[in-house]
């Protein structure tokens, strides 16, 4: 009877540290399911424009409008995230994207659509980092970055499930529709994250206050953290590989469809492989930095060294290929989407004590300012000169820059942490 006794007490000790991959699984697709509807929305741009009788411009803001919000609110998410659990403030979150979006879909008009999106970036402000903190916090550094990188996943794979699904819902339904069926499917990942998700064994409990501190100092320590040589190479890095992911992104079927003669609807497949390379990177790359021996910040460098080679290839008269520029888009997509599961890992593992939250908040606020800034910015460069390469020419020496900064920022840290 003792011996089943304390058999009984040694498997519980260790069944709660598997659960682990169930939290892993849970919030990978609750990544995917509310950011569904947002990842689809540049697939219903022929669908929007025909219904809504929108111009290029109007629908580029529709598209970042739902990432102007985070610009603060991942700041705010962040700072919840320190003080409360994450099962609240992610479901919650969740399901201010799923109600929203089905409030939504009983809209009309451009402007009603363009305040539900608004509304919708307000919600989806608190998943990304909480969904990052909610893995970090039960894996340890021998299996986080490949954790964090099979989370991160998701928002690529949502992304490509949305844009072949949500064109098809709108053909058979109209565009209400495909609101309707985003708000559903982040309903679904809102109701299984509050559902499943429990903090880690022994983990300390959020703290609901700092009574010793008054907002001001707490603000001005926050704020230090962007003095710090590690955020300042995770912000040059972010914001360079963000962008490079953004023109990927909104580029890449224009590209091979005008300058490569392919045509659309196999361009949007060479998307779609992008894509999906762009999963596997984010998974493979994140593994490679559990095992590196020189670190996490190393394989970041390895993607913007391999962006740079990608981008000058499609500035050359071969770039212009077919093959070599589907070849291309797809080795983009694998370091240019794929650098984010070794990053997210190393914010994490970056952030003072206490702070994740808040760390993962400013750091994704910051590459936030460029994915409401580039888009736009990139379209008018080629529509100014009838070109990609400058597009191409001006993230390109974006990431030059922060490839070189942010490496001798490296060089500089490990010579000191060895004493030479």
């Amino acid at each position: 009877m003792t011996q089943q006794t304390v058999g009984r007490a040694g498997s519980e000790a260790r069944d709660p540290w598997r659960y682990r991959w169930i939290v892993l699984g849970i919030a990978t697709f609750t990544q995917a399911a509310s950011g569904f509807f947002v990842g689809g929305i540049g697939a219903l741009g022929v669908h929007l424009q025909s219904a809504l009788n929108l111009s290029t411009a109007q629908l580029g803001l529709l598209v970042s409008a739902a990432q102007f919000v985070p610009l603060a609110g991942l700041l705010v998410a962040g700072e919840l995230l320190d003080r409360y659990s994450e099962r609240w403030v992610v479901g919650i979150g969740a399901g201010m994207v799923a109600l929203t979006l089905g409030a939504g879909s009983l809209v009309s008009g451009y402007t009603a659509l363009l305040v539900v999106l608004l509304v919708v970036g307000t919600g989806y402000s608190t998943v990304q980092p909480g969904g990052s903190k909610s893995v970090a916090s039960w894996f340890d550094a021998s299996q986080r970055g490949f954790a964090m990188g099979i989370r991160q996943a998701g928002l690529p794979l949502g992304a490509a499930l949305a844009s072949a699904v949500l064109p098809l819902v709108a053909e058979g339904f109209g565009w209400r529709a495909t609101l309707l069926t985003g708000g559903s499917v982040a309903l679904l990942g809102a109701g299984l994250f509050m559902g499943c998700y429990r903090q880690p064994p022994a983990a300390p409990a959020p703290r609901s206050m700092e009574p010793s501190e008054t907002l001001a100092a707490q603000l001005r320590a926050r704020l230090r953290m962007l003095r710090e040589p590690s955020m300042v190479k995770i912000m040059l890095s972010g914001t360079s590989l963000i962008s490079v992911q953004c023109g990927v992104g909104i580029l890449a079927v224009l590209h091979l469809h005008r300058a490569s003669s392919v045509g659309t609807g196999q361009a949007a497949l060479i998307l779609v492989a992008s894509q999906g390379a762009g999963v596997a990177g984010r998974i493979c790359l994140a593994a490679w930095s559990d095992r590196s021996s020189s670190g996490r910040y190393a394989i970041v460098l390895v993607c913007m060294v391999a962006v740079i080679a990608g981008l000058v290839v499609l500035m050359t008269p071969a770039g212009r290929s077919p093959v070599v520029a589907s070849g291309v888009f797809v080795w983009l997509g694998f370091f240019g989407f794929g650098w984010y599961g070794p990053w997210v890992a190393y914010v994490t593992e970056a952030a003072p004590p206490g702070k994740t939250g808040f760390a993962l908040g400013l750091a994704m606020s910051v590459n936030q300012v460029a994915i409401v800034a580039v888009p736009p910015m990139l379209g008018l460069l080629v529509d100014l000169t009838s070109s990609f390469t400058p597009a191409w020419a001006v993230l390109s020496l974006l990431t030059l820059v922060a490839l070189v900064a942010t490496a001798e920022a490296e060089l500089r840290t490990r010579r000191r942490v060895s004493g030479h």
